[in-house]
This record gives structure tokens, C-alpha cells and sequence, in this order.
């Protein structure tokens, strides 16, 4: 029987040092298989206060108490602590076990023996402590034995599915890698291999209750895999042994354990690997972007790369993640959740990674029968769920990530495409938060921010709004949101009334303030030119 590496009362009164005394089990042999943690000897009456559990207690019964009321609440006290049994050697203190000491034990449910002859209580603490530790090593050589195993499996070739599988064996029951948020990865029962049915029908009737709770049910062995960093947020999957086919025991989580470290290795090398594969595909779409790759060579390199779009023109998209997010996160899960969205697409498309620049590009092909604008929808989607997964983007950011889709075209234009969907979605930063940019429409936005260094442009910024943005500085209500309105719906002033939620009067005065203000016309057509480009200026230069 499992003993948490411990052994047994029963085990212990067998061995020669009690079974010297003559023991007699006055109550609880039902209750002898109870685990015998450690061994302790003493005769203080505050000896209760002074154990954790699972001990077996030696006593001449000195500190017992002698009157029924002390023994009673002394007995109580040990059951409360939750000892394995209480042993009472016979002789000076006590011929006979009083019935206030017996009643009180078999009233706690804790195990009573007494001993008819002295016992040296040294030797049978040693004996039994060396029988504890035997166990114990025991159970350390079977689990390092699984470890042994596991890691032959992964020397010589193997992965998740092949320790998974050891593991299941040993322990005779199923056993489960799940995200830490619960999502299966893989699964293993005993003797059906990584892919056997079994344990996908028992994770199967299982998902409804997990549902309702966080923790698996009772009896189950939960191991994290760590991920190599600091803090909860570092734990990479776990590792869950279910009790189906019996009982789970101490060795099954201490083979766990061991297990998940070397899973842990595994999993960090294949995220290494993607990773590396991603910024492989990464690096050919910058080489195209850049012109460092021929366009008729572009083609047979892409195929290696197991991109093979037939005659279909290429949809460049890039997405380029805000600044204060691109050093955390998980790129390769970036890259890898991406391809898991664009799975239903049914188009071939390649990804790739930039952690430098914090951008992600991509390359696609544009089926007939579909649209550009439907599969710039369906591919903005996709990279804003897979920056989510891969902790890549935050809802707290202060620029969220632009997504900005080039023209349609051949590989002679894929490059160019890629190259101005790259710099435009740098430009687009601070633009607001919309779905996706196209390209086409971030001309100017794009020569402004390439300008955004330049002393003349700030001297124009200042020019043609500077006194505004003293007045908002100063004075309420601000000003600039109007003006911004008003030019948004090219001069419609009922739709820029509607949007600012004011009366028509109010905007007239507003606007009215506002040409005082900047000494301009806001009905003059060059006038609305420049304030807009002012405007569009200042997001670059600010």
C-alpha cells in the first residue's frame, strides 16, 4: 500500500524494536494502514502542541495527566493534530491503560497500543526512521527510473507525445498536457500510444465539468511545466494525471515532476525552433521588401519555404505591433497563431517575424471569387487575435498595432507592396485604431512622417495651429476636437454638429473662435487644405 514514502502503523509494529514490547492494539485495528510519517518520544503534557501530523508518538504516559478529564483532552488534543497512533509502554506510570485514555481514542478514531515489556524508545525511533527513509529512496529510484526513460525517448528522437506515453504506463492511467489556461495539447493513455482514443474520450467527458471549475477533479496529479522565466506567468503548460484506471500515488506525482522538466527542455527547444522558422520566412519577405531578392527568383524560395500560391495575385499585408509591447510576448506563438486563424481562409499564405521592428509580414494569395477588402477583414482578425494569444498586444496600450494591406499584384510587385505596407504601418502609429489601413490611403501620412524631422514641418504645425493649442491649454471648453471634426467631414457642418453631439449655434460660435483665433478663413478651400495637413503633421511631429 502507497504510504506518501512513509510506512505503515502496522509495518512498524511488525518490526523487531516494537514487536520486542509485546504490543496490544486496544482500539482502531481497522485504522493500522495509516501512514507513519516520522516517529516521536516524549512525556511533556504540551507534547500535542509540538507535532504536525502522521507521527507515531512513544510515550510512557507521564505527561498524560492523571485525572480522566486531563488523559481525555490530552487524547484529543493528538487526534486533532492528526498523528498516525499513540503507543503507551506499560510499567511504573501506568500497569493498565485507563478507560478514560482507551474511550477517548476510539472515540478520536486514533489508533491505541500499548506495550507489555520496555522497549528502548532510541532504537525503535532509528529502526523506523530507517525504515521511513528506505522507502522513501524507493520511491526517488522509481521515479528517476521514469526520468531515465523519458529522456532516452527524447536523445533518440522523440518528443511530447513519447513521454506522455511513458508517463501514462507507469502511472496505469491517462495523463494530459494542457495550455495554462486549459486548452488540450496532447494526450496519452496507458498502452494506446500518444494517439490512442481513450484518454481524447476521457478529456472529452471531462470538458463539460472543467467548465464549471479551474481545478481537475479529485485525485488528480496537476505538474506545471515551467517556462523558463520568473513568477506564475512563466509556467508553459500543465501536466495533468487523471485517476481512471486507479488510484494516483506519491511515486506517480514525483515521476510527474520529473517528467515536467524534461518537457519543459522539449518545449522550449520546438518553441526555439518555430521561432527561428518564423523569423527564416521573416527575413526572405524583408530580403523581397528591400530588393535583395530577385522577383524571378522569389518564387522557387518561397516554395522551400512551403509557400506556393500558383498564379494568383499576392495580397502584401504588414502589421507593425505598438512599441511599448514588442519586447514581451511569445513571437513564434505569434506566428504560429496567425497560421491557426488564417487556416479557414483557404488561401496559401506566408508568414513571418520581425522582432526588431516589431512587424509581422505577410504574404497571401488572393483566391477568385474573393475580395481584397474581405481578405484584408479576415487577415486583420487574424493577427489581432494572434497577437492577444501570443501576449504581443495589451488592451492598455498606448498605440494599439496597425495592420496595413498593400496593392494586389505579381511577385514583380509583391516586393514594392511589402515595402510600402512596411513603412506605411510605421506612419500609421497614432493614426487611430482601426482594423486595418489601406496602403493606398497613407500616402500622405507616409511623406509627412518621413518629413517628421524636418525643423520646416514643425514650424508649419506651429504656424497654422499653434495659437489653438495655446487656447486648449489655458482655456475650456477645448477647441481642437471641433476643428478636427469639422475637417474630418470636409467642411459638412450639420454631420460635425451630430458627431460633437452640440447644436448648430454652438458650432458656428466654435468655429467662429477658431478662424479668430488662427486669422484664417474655414470656408476657404486652401485654408481646410493646410490646417489639414497641419493637423495630420502634428501626429507625427508631437
Amino acid at each position: 500500500m502507497e504510504t506518501e514514502g512513509g510506512i505503515t502503523v502496522r509495518r512498524a509494529l511488525e518490526l523487531p524494536g516494537l514487536r520486542g514490547g509485546l504490543p496490544e492494539v486496544l482500539t482502531c485495528a481497522d485504522r493500522l494502514d495509516r501512514t507513519v510519517r516520522w516517529v516521536h518520544a516524549g512525556e511533556a503534557p504540551n507534547i500535542p502542541a509540538l507535532l504536525e501530523g502522521g507521527e507515531l508518538l512513544l510515550t510512557t504516559g507521564l505527561g498524560i495527566g492523571s485525572r480522566p478529564a486531563e488523559q481525555r483532552a490530552f487524547v484529543r488534543r493528538l487526534a486533532d493534530r492528526g498523528i498516525a497512533a499513540l503507543v503507551v509502554e506499560l510499567g511504573p506510570r501506568f500497569g493498565r491503560l485507563p478507560s478514560a485514555i482507551v474511550e477517548a481514542a476510539r472515540a478520536a478514531g486514533l489508533p491505541l497500543v500499548q506495550l507489555h515489556r520496555e522497549v528502548p524508545f532510541v532504537a525503535v525511533t532509528e529502526e523506523i526512521h530507517t525504515e521511513i527513509v528506505n522507502g522513501h529512496y524507493a520511491l526517488l529510484r522509481r521515479a528517476e527510473e521514469v526520468h531515465r526513460r523519458c529522456t532516452q525517448a527524447v536523445l533518440g528522437g522523440g518528443g511530447v507525445p513519447q513521454v506522455l506515453g511513458i508517463l501514462a504506463d507507469f502511472a496505469g492511467n491517462p495523463v494530459f498536457l494542457e495550455t495554462p489556461d486549459g486548452r488540450l495539447l496532447f494526450a496519452a493513455g496507458p498502452g494506446t500510444g500518444p494517439a490512442g482514443a481513450g484518454p481524447l474520450q476521457v478529456w472529452e467527458g471531462l470538458r463539460g465539468a472543467r467548465a464549471a471549475r479551474a481545478a481537475p477533479p479529485a485525485g488528480a496529479v496537476l505538474v506545471e511545466v515551467p517556462g523558463g522565466g520568473p513568477g506564475t506567468g512563466s509556467v508553459r503548460a500543465r501536466l495533468v494525471l487523471l485517476a481512471v484506471s486507479g488510484s494516483l500515488l506519491t511515486v506517480h506525482r514525483m515521476a510527474a515532476e520529473r517528467a515536467a522538466g524534461i518537457l519543459a527542455v522539449v518545449l522550449m527547444q520546438a518553441r526555439q525552433e518555430e521561432e527561428l522558422a518564423a523569423r527564416g520566412r521573416g527575413d526572405f519577405l524583408t530580403d523581397l521588401a528591400e530588393g535583395r531578392i530577385a522577383p524571378g527568383d522569389a518564387p522557387a524560395q518561397a516554395g522551400v519555404l512551403g509557400f506556393r500560391p500558383g498564379g494568383d495575385p499576392l495580397l502584401p499585408v504588414v502589421m507593425r505591433l505598438a512599441p511599448e509591447s514588442a519586447p514581451s510576448g511569445s513571437w513564434a506563438l505569434l506566428a504560429r497563431a496567425v497560421a491557426e486563424e488564417l487556416a479557414g481562409v483557404g488561401a496559401p499564405v506566408l508568414v513571418g517575424v520581425r522582432p526588431v521592428e516589431g512587424r509581422v509580414p505577410l504574404l497571401l494569395a488572393l483566391r477568385p471569387g474573393t475580395t481584397r477588402t474581405a481578405l484584408a477583414d479576415r487577415v486583420a482578425a487574424a493577427l489581432r487575435a494572434g497577437a492577444d494569444r501570443a501576449g504581443l498586444e495589451r488592451p492598455g496600450d498606448r498605440t494599439p498595432s496597425a495592420v496595413v494591406v498593400g496593392d494586389a499584384g505579381g511577385w514583380e510587385a509583391a516586393g514594392a507592396g511589402l515595402r510600402h505596407a512596411a513603412e506605411a504601418a510605421t506612419a500609421a502609429h497614432g493614426l487611430g485604431d482601426r482594423p486595418w489601413w489601406d496602403a493606398r490611403r497613407l500616402d500622405i501620412d507616409l511623406l509627412l512622417w518621413r518629413l517628421r524631422d524636418q525643423p520646416d514641418l514643425a514650424s508649419f504645425v506651429e504656424r497654422s495651429v499653434g495659437p489653438l493649442l495655446e487656447h486648449d491649454r489655458t482655456a475650456r471648453p477645448a477647441l481642437l476636437p471641433t476643428l478636427e471634426a469639422y475637417l474630418a467631414h470636409a467642411g459638412r457642418k450639420a454631420e460635425a454638429a451630430r458627431e460633437l453631439h452640440l447644436n448648430r449655434q454652438t458650432l458656428y460660435n466654435r468655429l467662429a473662435r477658431i478662424g479668430e483665433l488662427l486669422g484664417t478663413d474655414l470656408d476657404d478651400p486652401q485654408s481646410v487644405l493646410a490646417l489639414s495637413l497641419a493637423l495630420r503633421a502634428r501626429r507625427h511631429t508631437g
